[in-house]
């Protein structure tokens, strides 16, 4: 038996109670965007993504779905993609990520510059597109990074290849990543390398790269590897849980090229997990507060789902969820508390089943953990609904 999961990075389904103690009352990623923009998703329509409790309305509802479908609650404190993702595999953050919303501190800094042997501009939050506008003039002219953070417990580093190169960058991100432990921690460090065109332009590459922390405890893919199964970890997983865990990782471009991976991964032959972010969703859309483009990359991925049913043998067990929102109409840039979502599809599944709404994004790790071994390794936290959906 084998467990896919494709994570929508940042699809929330709707504020969750406590989301106005985040400052994101009111927010809902799905219900917002579709009312700036018609989605055309039939595939995740079939599986019952419009039947969710309280998901847009039930706008997008049909009768008699063909998967499993529901929403869950947030336990951990937090809305940033580590605590999500985390929390899927089956750990509770119960203090959040320290985060810098004056900046980070100058003794902090100071030894940044010395370790590194590079100045810095910024030390400040912001959006990752527009402190490269503001700051890359400086940066290009002088060679020193650009710093800066967000809402979420990060340290980004942005840098033109041209000026840094790409291996130099990663080499300032690892090193920084071991000076923000203890009274400076933080949850990633992010290499963010742009370029810059012969008309000016500046674009960030796909090359990002994130520096995490390592989980206190074991999680469903300690779990699933310590049990001799193979852990594929699909753009960005292997930066979130440090590598713990997983037996096998790639790189992806895009969101596009996620999916080509994940179908990649399926016709390959070994049990275990095939773990996939598809990062775009957030970064390119939610974080930058483009509507349409985030109703066009769900478009886009629903056009392909078909694709990835078609690949799975018939113990195969598809999982579609999101990790927390980022709803593109809200104030700011940065993540919302909100819901996630979660569809399941397969042979070995039962059909039009509700699963209401969950405690805990744990209950999918919960699940997929009982699904791959038998129910002989539980996570720490999470209930599995493997019982309620399977034929």
């Amino acid at each position: 038996m084998r467990a896919i999961i494709v994570v929508m990075d940042s699809l929330g389904v709707g504020q969750l109670p406590d989301a106005s103690a985040y400052g994101d009352a009111g927010a809902d990623t799905l219900g917002h965007i579709l009312d700036n923009y018609k989605l055309n998703i039939p595939n995740l329509r079939s599986l019952g993504f419009g039947n969710i409790e309280d998901a847009a309305g039930g706008r997008l509802s049909v009768d008699a779905p063909k998967g499993v479908y529901g929403r869950l609650a947030e336990k951990s404190a937090g809305k940033d993609t580590i605590t999500g993702h985390w929390e899927i595999a089956g750990i509770e953050t119960k203090t959040p990520f320290k985060t810098y919303h004056d900046g980070f501190p100058q003794e902090l800094m100071d030894e940044f510059v010395k370790v590194t042997g590079r100045g810095y501009i910024g030390n400040c939050v912001a959006s990752g597109t527009e402190i490269i506008e503001k700051l890359g003039d400086e940066h290009e002219r002088t060679g020193k990074v650009i710093v800066y953070t967000s809402a979420d417990s990060v340290f980004q580093i942005a840098a033109n290849t041209d000026v840094v190169p790409l291996e130099e960058l990663y080499d300032i991100c690892a090193k920084a990543r071991k000076l923000l432990t203890g009274k400076y921690s933080c949850g990633r460090v992010i290499a963010r390398p742009y370029v810059k065109d012969a008309d000016g332009k500046r674009t960030r590459t796909a090359d990002r790269h994130d520096y995490a922390v390592s989980p206190p405890e074991k999680t469903m893919l300690d779990l699933i590897s310590d049990a001799g199964m193979e852990v594929y970890a699909i753009g960005k997983i292997n930066d979130i849980f440090n590598g713990s865990g997983v037996t096998a990782s790639v790189h992806t471009e895009s969101n596009d090229d996620g999916v080509t991976k994940t179908i990649e991964a399926i016709n390959m032959d070994f049990d275990g997990l095939i773990f996939t972010n598809l990062v775009d969703f957030d970064s390119k859309y939610g974080h930058r507060r483009d509507v349409a483009g985030y109703g066009n990359a769900i478009d886009e991925y629903d056009r392909r789902l078909p694709e990835i049913i078609d690949a799975m043998k018939d113990d195969d067990i598809l999982f579609i969820c999101s990790d927390h929102g980022n709803d593109p109409v809200h104030t700011g840039f940065d993540h919302t508390r909100e819901y996630i979502f979660c569809l399941a599809a397969g042979n070995m599944l039962k059909e039009n089943v509700n699963l209401g709404t969950r405690n805990s994004f744990a209950d999918i790790g919960a699940t997929v953990t009982d699904l791959l071994t038998n129910g002989s390794k539980k996570t720490a936290i999470g209930e599995s609904f493997k019982s309620v959906i399977m034929k």
